[in-house]
């Protein structure tokens, strides 16, 4: 009885760790894409050139499958917005299934 109980301690350990990284992920992940975007409206220096590259090259490419889906509202790029809140959507469906493998 005690391997039992020991294995679903762990288990249930196991499955918070990764309950919290997926949440800790899109949290971060929604930050850098609103920092993204602020970033293209202001002009920033040059000497922060480069993290506007970095934030071009981690948040674009999940940008750009929202861009090719989604028809052009005018001058209003509304990607970002969807792709947050699918983002939270996924962290919803993943944790949700985490919890039910558990039980």
């Amino acid at each position: 009885m005690g391997d039992v109980s020991a294995t679903l301690t762990l288990l249930a350990d196991a499955v918070s760790t990764a309950e919290r990284f997926v949440t800790v992920f899109v949290v971060v992940y929604s930050l850098l894409i609103f920092a993204y975007v602020i970033t293209s409206w202001v002009r920033i220096p040059s000497s922060l050139s480069s993290v506007q590259r970095f934030l071009y090259d981690v948040c674009e490419p999940y940008l750009r499958l929202f861009r090719r889906v989604l028809p052009p509202l005018g001058p209003v790029d509304v990607s970002p917005i969807v792709a947050v809140a699918a983002l939270y959507l996924l962290e919803r469906l993943i944790n949700q299934v985490l919890l039910e493998r558990l039980r």
